[in-house]
C-alpha cells in the first residue's frame, strides 16, 4: 500500500472505500475508529481550553493539563481498539488492556493524583468482575473484562470507575432489550460487555464530575 494512502479518512474516501492495490472492501470500522479518535482529541481539548468543569482538580494548571491530554489521547488509541476487537471478535486483548494499566497509574501519578485511590479504584472494579468471573466460572464475564475494569479504575478512580461501570451496564442492558424484541435474540446471547465499559469510560471522561458532584448534591 502507497504511503499516502495511510491519510486517516481522507485515503478512505478518496480509494472509495477499497484497497488500490487487491480492490478489496475496507471494512467500514477503520474510518469509523479514524472519526471517533478525531472527535475524541477534539473533546480533550475543548474540555482543557474551556476549562470545562469535568476536567479533574489536580490538572488545572497548564503543565498538568497538558499531561492530562496526553493521558486521555494515548489511553484513547488504546480504549478505542479494544472496543472493536470486543465488538467483533468477542476478545480484549491483553497487549491493550495492560498498556493501558499502566499509562493510567503512571501519569496519573505524574499528575499528582494520590496512588492508594488509583489502586483501590483499580482492584474494587477487577475485584467486581473477578467475583462473577468465579462464580460464573468465566460465562457472565472473561478474564479480558477483569483487566478493563482495572483500567477504568486506574484511570478514573473509586467514583468515576463505579459510575462509569453504571453507565456500562445500563447501555448494555438497552442494547440486550432491543436484540431481544427486534433482533430475534434470546437472554442467552452473547453481549460484548468490553465495548459498553469503553464507552461508560468515555462518558465519565467528558461527564462524570457534573454527574456525580449533581448526584450527591441530591443527597445533600
Amino acid at each position: 500500500m502507497h504511503a499516502k494512502d495511510h491519510f486517516p479518512l481522507i485515503s478512505y474516501l478518496v480509494l472509495q472505500g477499497r484497497c488500490r492495490m487487491c480492490k478489496s472492501v475496507i471494512p467500514w470500522q477503520y474510518p469509523a475508529l479514524e472519526i471517533a479518535m478525531a472527535l475524541l482529541f477534539m473533546g480533550f481539548a475543548y474540555q482543557i481550553v474551556t476549562q470545562d468543569p469535568n476536567v479533574p482538580m489536580f490538572a488545572r494548571d497548564a503543565s498538568d493539563a497538558i499531561g492530562l491530554f496526553l493521558r486521555n489521547g494515548l489511553l484513547s488509541m488504546l480504549l478505542l481498539p479494544i472496543f472493536m476487537f470486543d465488538y467483533r471478535a468477542s476478545i480484549i486483548p491483553d497487549r491493550l488492556s495492560v498498556p493501558a494499566m499502566i499509562i493510567a497509574l503512571s501519569l496519573n501519578a505524574v499528575m499528582g493524583v494520590d496512588p492508594l485511590t488509583m489502586l483501590f479504584g483499580g482492584f474494587l472494579l477487577g475485584a467486581f468482575f473477578a467475583i462473577q468471573y468465579i462464580a460464573s466460572r468465566g460465562t457472565w464475564v472473561g478474564g479480558g473484562d477483569i483487566r478493563l475494569a482495572m483500567v477504568m479504575g486506574f484511570l478514573l478512580g473509586p467514583e468515576l470507575g463505579t459510575f462509569a461501570l453504571l453507565i456500562a451496564y445500563a447501555t448494555g442492558a438497552i442494547l440486550g432489550i432491543y436484540l431481544v424484541l427486534f433482533q430475534r435474540h434470546d437472554l442467552r446471547s452473547h453481549v460484548p460487555f468490553g465495548t459498553f465499559m469503553v464507552i461508560g469510560t468515555f462518558i465519565a471522561l467528558f461527564f462524570g464530575n457534573s454527574v456525580v458532584s449533581w448526584y450527591f448534591g441530591l443527597l445533600g
